[in-house]
């Protein structure tokens, strides 16, 4: 497990190096992210002591050049991360960067669970009722569970709104029993 400060450190940094294009670096940086996680071999090489820093390099450097137009504050995050043996710690640094993202942006993020697959239209509409709600721009994240029988709820912080038929029903059966 990685140190939080660490990769807190880190993630400020980066911030403060990215200044207005913090959003852009931050879909870069997702991509790594991504990279690094569905790839073993990937992940052996930056992280496994047996191969040296000059060839860990040479792979994020291929990775960088690979990538295109890769942000210049975030390819040097990845150079010192991986000099430093540290690129371990990419995921917890992309998450708390995020957040700083997103706090510096008025954002907050949730997440929708609905019975069925929702349209784009039917989350822009939702995420537009919730930025009502919390007078914050909100970013919903979606996932399905047929359990709700139909319906949604929707997490947005520490509050959730519950919207699914279940909830209804288990309130109607609870009401007939009292």
């Amino acid at each position: 497990m990685v140190n939080v400060s660490i990769a807190r450190r880190y993630a400020r940094a980066l911030l403060e190096a990215a200044g207005a294009s913090a959003d852009d670096v931050l879909q870069q940086l997702e991509v790594f992210v991504q990279a690094l996680q569905s790839s073993d071999e990937l992940k052996d090489v930056v992280n496994n002591p047996i191969y040296t820093v000059s060839q860990r390099r040479a792979v994020v450097e291929k990775l960088i050049s690979a990538a295109g137009n890769v942000n210049p504050a975030l390819a040097s995050t990845l150079k010192l991360l991986t000099e430093r043996g540290r690129f371990v710690a990419l995921p917890d640094i992309a998450r708390l960067y995020r957040d700083l993202v997103d706090v510096r942006m008025g954002r907050v993020r949730g997440r929708v669970t609905s019975a069925k697959k929702l349209y784009a239209s039917q989350v822009k509409a939702l995420e537009g009722a919730l930025e009502k709600l919390t007078q914050k721009n909100v970013v919903l994240e979606t996932r399905e569970d047929p359990s709700l029988i139909g319906g949604a709820t929707a997490t947005v912080g520490s509050q959730t709104y519950d919207g699914s038929l279940r909830s209804q029903l288990d309130e109607m059966k609870r009401r007939l029993h009292s």
